[in-house]
C-alpha cells in the first residue's frame, strides 16, 4: 500500500498531477481542494494517498491533508459514492465545511455539488453522521512553499473547463462556469475555485 510520497511536481492538469519521486513518475487524481494549496510546478510537496486497486487498473489519489484523504475513504464506503463522486464532493466543499453540512442536515448545499442528488444526499447525511467527528484535523503534511502558478491564460480557461468536466459537470456547465468565473488573469485552480465557490453560495 503507498500511504505517503514525497518528490517533485511534473505537472499539474486539474483533477491530475504527476510526482517524480527518486527518478519514479507517479500519477495522482487529486481533489481541488489539495490543488489550491499546491506549490508550483518543479517545487517538492508531501502528499498522503490511497492506492484503489481494480481488475483494470490501479489509481492514486493524493491529499494534503490527512482530513481530505480520511474523509475520502468514508465517502467511498457509502452505498452508490465511488471516487469520482468523492473527488466532487471534496472540490466542492472541505472536510470541515462538508462535517458541517452534515451535522445541519444541509441536504440542500451538498445537492449543489456535481452528480449529488436529494436521495444521495440524504444517504451522505445519514451514513456518515457519526463519522465526521472522527475526521482528523491538522495543517497540510506538505505545506505550499509559494502560490501555485499557472500557464498561459488561454490553456489555464481549457484547464479548468476540463477539470469541472472530469468533476462531473456536465461541458456545456463547466464552459459556462469557467468563462463566467474567468477574467483573463487568473491561473486554473483560482478559475476553479470562483467557478465552485460561485455555484455553491446560495
Amino acid at each position: 500500500m503507498i500511504g505517503r510520497l514525497r518528490g517533485e511536481i511534473v505537472s499539474k492538469h486539474p483533477p491530475q498531477l504527476m510526482l517524480e519521486v527518486n527518478g519514479v513518475g507517479y500519477e495522482l487524481e487529486a481533489p481541488m481542494s489539495t490543488f489550491y494549496d499546491l506549490p508550483p510546478v518543479g517545487e517538492q510537496v508531501t502528499l498522503v494517498t490511497h492506492l484503489t486497486v481494480r481488475e483494470d487498473a490501479q489509481l492514486l489519489y493524493g491529499f494534503l491533508r490527512e482530513e481530505d484523504r480520511a474523509l475520502f475513504r468514508n465517502l467511498l464506503k457509502v452505498n452508490g459514492v465511488g471516487a469520482r463522486m468523492a473527488l466532487a464532493i471534496l472540490s466542492g466543499m472541505d472536510a470541515r465545511q462538508f462535517a458541517l453540512c452534515v451535522r445541519q442536515e444541509d441536504v440542500t448545499a451538498l445537492t449543489r455539488l456535481p452528480g449529488i442528488g436529494k436521495k444521495t444526499a440524504q444517504r451522505l447525511v445519514m451514513e456518515l453522521r457519526d463519522r465526521v467527528d472522527a475526521v482528523p484535523t491538522g495543517s497540510p503534511v506538505g505545506v505550499a512553499s509559494s502560490p501555485s502558478t499557472g500557464g498561459s491564460e488561454g490553456s489555464a480557461l481549457v484547464d479548468a473547463i476540463g477539470a469541472l468536466t472530469a468533476l462531473g459537470y456536465k461541458p456545456a456547465d463547466a464552459n459556462r462556469m469557467a468563462r463566467a468565473a474567468d477574467d483573463g488573469t487568473k491561473t486554473s485552480e483560482e478559475i476553479i475555485r470562483a467557478a465552485l465557490k460561485a455555484v455553491n453560495t446560495p
